[in-house]
């Protein structure tokens, strides 16, 4: 099938004397992940039109070919494919579920391109081509259960590891309960539950879970629900009439854009871990913040630029083109290899306030932890944090017993 290129940045800069270099934007504008990906297509185009701003990379303005595999993880591999085959394209940035990046894998072998994928996964996985700008599950999942297992975070007994059902989810509550079990938790005290993409009605498994409590209502409920399906999990919450502070949600996939499309009320009180919140009040993030309003209202005037949400994922994706962008710099070419060999070591200064930086034995990087507790206002107020960003644990010992 023709490659349907949706969205090309509009280079605006007068005099450019060199072809541009373009670059893969593969995300799901359609279907049950377009909620969480839309926004990460937004922010890599006006990353992408900041860089054009200040003169391009390597004197050459950079063209953002945008595709939409549709929530269809075949198509991943195919439009991953035409990119880097077809379209004289080196680099992608792009993804968000572990199915849609390990579809990725065997176009990046077939044609020697890079993946700079930015969002949270389960781990397990150190790819030669792929640069991990998410959390590791020792910067996001063991964080938020060791504060679960805490005073302050309820000491919580019991847990119930809810998540949709492919590899990110189970591969993640393997690593949790293991976690948990070495923590003194009993095999008993801990439930799985698994629902499709898409899921609409979470009030079997909540029933399920207020009835593995017993007499004791007090269990922490962590979730790797993905997509829209997490609209579906708030309100079930809220017509179960069940309690935040005896059943907290903590989630690994429910940011600031995913809350918009949330009833407050029904968040209202629950968790999230992450590497980056909006509401943090360093500089750098209020510069990030009005720079994307900006952008959207000069883009996309359909949307309210005024109410627009960052997240997570989207502080993930700003960072990865500007590392992507340091490396090309510094190799004087975009071809992937010499790239790569660059990367190593790499440091920018974050929206979140703190120096990332780019480990070069495993492709991931040195992230902060914050974990949020999701207020009336569709916003997370910042309730924990780590002293310093924390080193990626590619490979986690807690994997196996």
């Amino acid at each position: 099938m023709r490659l349907f290129i949706l969205l090309f940045t509009l280079i605006s800069q007068p005099g450019w004397a060199l072809e541009p270099i373009r670059v893969g934007i593969l995300h799901s504008l359609t279907g049950t992940m377009a909620q969480s990906e839309t926004p990460l297509k937004n922010v890599a185009l006006m990353t992408i039109d900041q860089i054009n701003a200040q003169g391009g990379v390597l004197g050459r303005p950079l063209e953002g070919v945008v595709v939409d595999p549709g929530s269809d993880w075949d198509r991943y591999t195919e439009l991953a494919d035409e990119l880097l085959s077809k379209e004289g394209i080196d680099v992608l940035f792009g993804c968000w579920t572990s199915v849609s990046r390990k579809a990725t894998i065997p176009a990046l072998e077939r044609n020697g391109g890079l993946l700079f994928y930015p969002v949270q996964y389960e781990g397990e996985e150190r790819h030669p081509q792929i640069f991990y700008m998410g959390a590791a599950p020792n910067q996001q999942a063991i964080p938020a259960a060791e504060y679960l297992l805490r005073p302050s975070g309820g000491s919580f007994t019991q847990f119930a590891l809810l998540g949709t059902d492919y590899i990110y989810p189970r591969t993640s509550n393997t690593i949790l309960r293991n976690f948990l079990l070495s923590r003194g938790i009993h095999p008993d005290d801990i439930i799985e539950i698994y629902t499709p993409f898409g899921h609409a009605d979470f009030s079997a498994e909540l029933s399920q879970i207020r009835d593995f409590a017993g007499q004791n209502p007090h269990v922490a409920i962590i979730s790797t629900v993905n997509g829209d399906a997490n609209n579906a999990l708030y309100s079930s919450f809220q017509n179960a009439v069940m309690s935040a502070e005896n059943f907290p949600i903590i989630a690994f996939s429910v940011g600031e854009t995913e809350l918009q499309s949330v009833e407050p009320q029904a968040a209202a009180g629950h968790l999230a871990s992450w590497n980056y919140f909006m509401a943090l009040k360093s500089k750098s993030n209020i510069a990030f913040i009005d720079q994307y309003r900006s952008w959207l209202s000069s883009n996309m005037p359909h949307i309210d630029a005024k109410t627009a949400v960052v997240n997570d994922p989207m502080e993930a994706t700003y960072i990865g083109i500007h590392l992507w962008r340091q490396a090309v710099e510094l190799a004087g070419t975009t071809d992937p290899l010499s790239v790569k060999e660059r990367m190593g070591n790499l440091r920018f200064h974050a929206p979140s306030g703190y120096e990332i930086r780019v480990d070069p034995k495993n492709h991931h990087l040195y992230k902060p932890v914050f974990l949020g507790r999701a207020n009336t206002s569709g916003q997370f107020d910042i309730i924990w944090r780590s002293p310093s960003p924390l080193k990626a644990s590619a490979f986690s010992s807690y994997m196996r017993p």
